[in-house]
């Protein structure tokens, strides 16, 4: 299996599911907003070295494959959404 990541001594690919869901499960994503969640989710990953494989908006809830690098744990890269 080809690993694309590398670090000093190890080859590593984490990937997490992360589901984000308004409270309530308030129909709250809709119209132009999702247009703008999009480019401000990426911006954010970028920021902790993060890559967004996948993402889904819905309009109740948000579905995201996320690559994140072994030295940030998942809820610190949740933080900055």
């Amino acid at each position: 299996m080809e690993m694309c990541h590398t670090l000093s001594h190890t080859n590593w690919e984490c990937k997490y599911h992360v589901v984000f869901i308004s409270k309530y499960r308030k129909k709250a994503l809709y119209g132009q907003l999702p247009k703008h969640l999009a480019p401000l989710f990426k911006t954010l990953a970028a920021q902790k070295e993060c890559q967004i494989e996948e993402g889904h908006l819905l309009r109740d809830h948000v579905h995201m494959l996320i690559n994140i690098p072994p030295e940030y744990s998942v809820a610190q890269v949740g933080r900055i959404y």
